[in-house]
């Protein structure tokens, strides 16, 4: 139980609902992550209108993961080149 008392609590904004994340980063980069989440969430919203929001999600999600996945893999194939 001692771990989760030091554990901080910041409370944001995604897509209109408000979620207190538990967790040990920073409260900036907690806000930073959620600002991110939001604005692609809208983005896509703009290009689908009629996605309800448990679809948008998903789809955000979803395009989420696979930047990461092609930047990940991007900074690997860096590595490899330069070794």
């Amino acid at each position: 139980m001692a771990d989760d008392q030091s554990k901080k609590r910041t409370t944001v904004t995604i897509y209109g609902q408000q979620y207190t994340i538990v967790g040990d980063e920073q409260p900036s980069h907690i806000n930073q992550v959620a600002n991110y989440l939001d604005k692609r969430m809208k983005e896509y919203k703009a290009y689908n209108p009629y996605l309800d929001t448990t679809r948008l999600a998903v789809l955000t999600a979803l395009n989420v993961v696979d930047d990461y996945i092609k930047l990940k893999e991007e900074v690997n194939k860096d590595k490899d080149s330069e070794g």
